[in-house]
C-alpha cells in the first residue's frame, strides 16, 4: 500500500478527533464521485490499522437518465474490494436538493440500523463546507447556519453521520483518485447552474480564488471550524440560561415543549443579548413546526424589556407571547 501524505492527514484527524473507535462498522456513502472514492480508498488503506468492517452504500435518486448504470459501478467497485453492498433507489425520482438530502439520510439510516453499522460515513469536503457557509450566508443566517456540516453528529438513535474529510479541498481528492487512478463517475447534475450550490462552485468560489484569495475553499471552511466551537458553547450557555428562566432543571427540560410555559424576564434581562436570542429561539423550537425565523426570535426578545401586557401577534400555530410582571407567559 503507498502511504501519502491524506494517509496520513486523515489516520491523525480520525484519532485526534475520535471520529471513530477501533473494530467499528462503517457504512460508506458513495456515489461514485470524486469525494467518495477518495473516502473509500483512504478508509480501506486505514482498515488494517483500525481493523474497521466497511460497507459501502449508494443511495439511487433517479434524477439522472444514468442514475442505475451509476449504481451498477459503484456495485462492480464494492465486489472488487470484497466489501458489503447495500442500494436504495428512490419510489419516484426526487427533483429538490433538499428532498434529497432528507431520504438519503433516511436511506443511509435504514441501511445502517438493518445490518448494524455504528457510523455512516460521507465524503463531504472543505469545499463542501466553504459552499455551505456562502450559501447559507447569502440566503440570512446567524452563526448556526455558518458553522453548517459538522465532523460529526447522530443521525438516529445508536447512529452517527461522520465527516473526516472536511480538511481536505475538493482539489485534493481529484488529486488522490487520479494517483490511485480511481474510475470516478462524473455526475452530469453537478454542472446544471439552475442549482444555487453549482453557481457557488462553478462561478463563485472561481472568481474569489481568482480575485481574493487563492486558498479561499480552506479559510472559510476553517472560519466554519472556528464557529462550529463558539456556537456549542453559546448553545450550552443557552440551554442553562433557559432552564433558570424557566425555573427547572436538566430533567424536566423535555417537559418544556407544552403549553402554557414561562420565562422569568428578570433572569433574562441580566444576559448578553446573544443568550437572550438563543434562548427564545430554543424555546420556539419547541413551539413551532418549522424553524423560527429572525422575525419571531426578535420578537420575543424585545418582551424582555418591554412593558406589561405587551403581547406579540400570534406565531404559526396560533401561540401568544404576553407580558404578565415579571414574566412571559406563552399560550
Amino acid at each position: 500500500m503507498v502511504w501519502t501524505p491524506l494517509h496520513a492527514k486523515i489516520h491523525r484527524t480520525i484519532r485526534s478527533r475520535h471520529l471513530f473507535e477501533r473494530n467499528q462498522r462503517l457504512l460508506i456513502a458513495v456515489s461514485g464521485g470524486q469525494d467518495s472514492l477518495c473516502l473509500i480508498k483512504l478508509l480501506l488503506d486505514l482498515q488494517s490499522k483500525w481493523g474497521w468492517d466497511l460497507g459501502i452504500a449508494h443511495c439511487d435518486h433517479r434524477w439522472r437518465s444514468d442514475s442505475q448504470a451509476n449504481a451498477h459501478h459503484v456495485e462492480n467497485l464494492a465486489k472488487t474490494w470484497g466489501i458489503s453492498f447495500y442500494l436504495e433507489t428512490a419510489n419516484q425520482p426526487i427533483n429538490s436538493e433538499a428532498a434529497a438530502r432528507h431520504w438519503r439520510y433516511q436511506a443511509l439510516s435504514a441501511i445502517a440500523q438493518a445490518n448494524n453499522y455504528q457510523y455512516i460515513v460521507t465524503g463531504h469536503t472543505a469545499s463542501d463546507r466553504a459552499e455551505t457557509l456562502l450559501y447559507n450566508l447569502i440566503r440570512g443566517t446567524g452563526a448556526d447556519g455558518l458553522q453548517a456540516l459538522t465532523w460529526q453528529r447522530p443521525l438516529t438513535t445508536g447512529i452517527m453521520l461522520v465527516r473526516p474529510l472536511l480538511e481536505v479541498t475538493r482539489i485534493q481528492t481529484e488529486q488522490f483518485c487520479q494517483e490511485f487512478k480511481l474510475p470516478i463517475w462524473e455526475d452530469s447534475t453537478n454542472q446544471d447552474l439552475q442549482y444555487a450550490r453549482n453557481r457557488i462552485r462553478q462561478e463563485l468560489l472561481p472568481y474569489l480564488r481568482e480575485n481574493f484569495n487563492p486558498q479561499v475553499e480552506s479559510a472559510l471552511a476553517q472560519t466554519a471550524e472556528l464557529l462550529q466551537a463558539e456556537v456549542e458553547y453559546l448553545e450550552k450557555a443557552a440551554q442553562q440560561l433557559r432552564q433558570k428562566a424557566l425555573g427547572i432543571g436538566d430533567e424536566e427540560d423535555s417537559l418544556t415543549s407544552l403549553l402554557p410555559l414561562r420565562l422569568n424576564r428578570r433572569v433574562l434581562e441580566k444576559a448578553p443579548l446573544a443568550l437572550q436570542r438563543r434562548v427564545m429561539r430554543q424555546v420556539l423550537q419547541q413551539i413551532l413546526t418549522d424553524a423560527p425565523s429572525f422575525e419571531h426570535i426578535e420578537k420575543l426578545t424585545a418582551l424582555i424589556i418591554a412593558p406589561n401586557r405587551s403581547q406579540t401577534d400570534p406565531f404559526p400555530g396560533g401561540a401568544i407571547a404576553q407580558v404578565e410582571g415579571d414574566w412571559i407567559y406563552l399560550k
